[in-house]
């Protein structure tokens, strides 16, 4: 990331995208060593199955990664 901080709000929008999509690839690079180190045999074409399966239906986080109730979006306000 550039070292000189955003001037204005779509720099700074802009800066909050680049970082999540960093943290993004960094999971998914995370993950592939995982699943190497966990399965030795497989080969880069099956390692990057497993990462594209667990990218469209990781287990335990079907509807994602929050805690809680299935709510819809936006909310209703009561």
């Amino acid at each position: 990331m550039a070292s000189e901080a955003p001037r204005n709000a779509r720099d700074q929008a802009a800066a909050r995208l680049r970082a999540a999509l960093e943290l993004f690839e960094a999971g998914v690079e995370m993950m592939r060593q995982t699943l190497r180190r966990n399965h030795p045999a497989l080969n880069d074409l099956e390692i990057e199955a497993r990462v594209r399966a667990w990218l469209s239906e990781r287990p335990g986080a079907t509807f994602g990664d929050a805690v809680g109730r299935r709510a819809t979006w936006p909310r209703r306000s009561e």
